[in-house]
């Protein structure tokens, strides 16, 4: 299959002004104006020259496709498909939500996500006993927008158990065991539905120019069919979808352990890190810090990790190939996992680290030693900037959460890339939406002027960093041999790139191909 894409601004640094791509057999073939493009396929004319299809892209932009370094797909799938609250105001409007999917629903339960207290007229969530009236006595789980607390009904609470469980509150809030226990007992789903969520999900990234997902799937999140599952709806581009690049966030004590893990799913398990968590989440106030929270005196979140439990999880997955990596984002959750590297340093040495392409999840709160050891080890910062536009700068959650001095510490992109540490963008997906623009947006307008990023380089870790933190280089670029892995976006945009100006829209993704097939077309 030949595909000839004329007429647009082609970003490639092969060619800086291609208008023009040819795209053989899956394969980046030609980068360049439109008429050496066409003579390069070998005809006057494109269908002379043995194309098959031509995309007239009228001056669109064409670029890699993104790369989502963090997403929960089958979670994105119950989001899309369930109760979404990122936009509710108070308490009565959730209520209604649930009493209305209880009314539709035919007694299925009512799984909701994105609230936060800060947004609603009570300043609380709903109480265990108001969800009950909601539902008239059915299983309702609505997580907050972090997905690292929630609140749930009384049936849920009885068949859970998680009320017998460390986190639980008697109005319903669960955090840690108890919210475990909760999402467990929700999850329970028939492989057809599992595999319609994930489709749903999918079909979503695609959409916003996303070829590649990161999934960060773990026990507490979903069963181990859930990835399996997951990775067999993706293996292949002709499934029209985009790839999935599997983590599973288990902790390991040796290379024994890791290797029966890596052996029980398969070659194509990328390293067990992800959402292995070394702490919680800032708005649930479960991510560990050295001083207490600004707006909760004597407590300090919740560490889940010792440097020991790091040192031998990060040796493990050295020894047998496999990547290692943690969820953390508070500053005494960092002192422990950057311990932990220290440790496995010693043990395996430095060089091994720095060829195992570790990785860190989020790595919010952290300072110029830490920086300086991921830099030294290379180990990759998996930064979601959305976290920073909604929720950072001085009169935000982060500063309500630790204070506004603390709050304007947070996501110090431009630092860590200044020490070398390699980055790559997500979205944490259900946390925040797919929005791979509004993600590079988000680094060049960081509420702290000093951590804000160039837009080519936060573009670049969008695309070719998220794939390098894969250990896939050569890809998330289109210059020849590279996959055809790309995007077609409208309005282009000045400079090669849209326009990333606070006030302006993303553009509108018309095109997305994985590997030269079309897996999004809004043409």
């Amino acid at each position: 299959m030949r595909t000839l894409l004329r007429g647009g601004v082609v970003r490639s640094p092969h060619a800086p002004a291609a208008t023009a791509l040819l795209v053989d057999d899956g394969t980046v073939a030609f980068v360049g104006s439109d008429d050496a493009t066409l003579a390069h396929a070998g005809g006057a004319d494109a269908f002379g020259a043995g194309v098959d299809e031509v995309v007239d892209l009228d001056g669109a932009l064409v670029t890699p496709a993104f790369v989502d370094s963090h997403v929960h797909t089958t979670e994105t799938g119950l989001l899309l498909d369930g109760v979404d609250l990122h936009d509710a105001r108070s308490v009565t409007e959730i209520l209604a939500r649930v009493e209305a999917a209880s009314r539709r629903g035919g007694g299925r339960p009512i799984l909701g996500q994105g609230w936060d207290e800060r947004s609603l007229a009570e300043g609380r969530p709903p109480t265990r006993a108001e969800l009950d009236r909601a539902s008239a006595g059915g299983v309702v789980y609505l997580a907050r927008v972090d997905v690292h607390s929630a609140v749930i009904s009384s049936a849920l609470a009885a068949a859970s158990g998680a009320d017998a469980h460390d986190g639980w509150s008697a109005d319903g809030r669960v955090e840690r065991d108890a919210h475990h226990a909760a999402r467990d007992a929700t999850r329970a789903l028939p492989a057809g539905r599992r595999r319609d969520l994930q489709q749903l999900a999918l079909r979503s990234a695609a959409a916003h120019g996303i070829a590649t997902v990161h999934e960060a799937a773990a026990p507490h999140i979903g069963p181990e069919d859930d990835l399996r599952e997951l990775v067999a709806l993706t293996a292949d581009a002709e499934q029209r979808l985009p790839g999935v690049v599997p983590y599973w966030g288990e902790l390991v004590a040796d290379a024994e352990s890791a290797g029966a893990l890596r052996d029980r799913f398969g070659p194509w398990l990328a390293g067990l890190a992800g959402d292995l968590c070394a702490d919680g989440s800032v708005g649930s106030r479960t991510a560990a810090y050295r001083a207490d929270y600004a707006d909760c005196a004597g407590h300090r979140g919740h560490g889940y990790l010792a440097g020991a439990q790091v040192r031998d999880h990060v040796v493990a997955c050295t020894r047998v190939g496999l990547q290692a990596g943690f969820h953390v984002i508070g500053d005494a959750g960092m002192d422990a996992v950057v311990e932990g590297l220290t440790l496995a340093a010693e043990v395996v040495g430095a060089p091994a680290l720095r060829a195992a392409r570790h990785r860190l999840e989020h790595v919010e709160t952290v300072d110029a030693a830490a920086i300086a050891v991921l830099a030294d080890l290379e180990v990759t910062a998996s930064v979601q900037p959305a976290f920073d536009a909604l929720w950072g700068g001085t009169d935000n959650l982060y500063a309500a959460r630790l204070g506004a001095d603390r709050a304007l510490t947070m996501n110090p992109f431009a630092a860590l890339a200044a020490a070398g540490v390699p980055l790559a963008l997500g979205s944490d997906s259900p946390v925040t939406p797919f929005d791979p623009w509004g993600a590079v947006r988000a680094c060049v307008h960081h509420h702290v002027e000093a951590q804000r990023l160039p837009a080519d380089v936060a573009f670049a870790a969008h695309t070719q960093g998220a794939h390098r933190a894969a250990r896939r280089d050569g890809e998330g670029v289109l210059v020849p041999g590279a996959p055809a892995t790309l995007a077609v976006w409208t309005p282009p945009g000045p400079g090669g790139l849209p326009d990333l100006g606070p006030g302006a829209s993303s553009p509108t993704c018309r095109l997305t191909m994985r590997s030269g097939v079309v897996i999004h077309d809004a043409r």
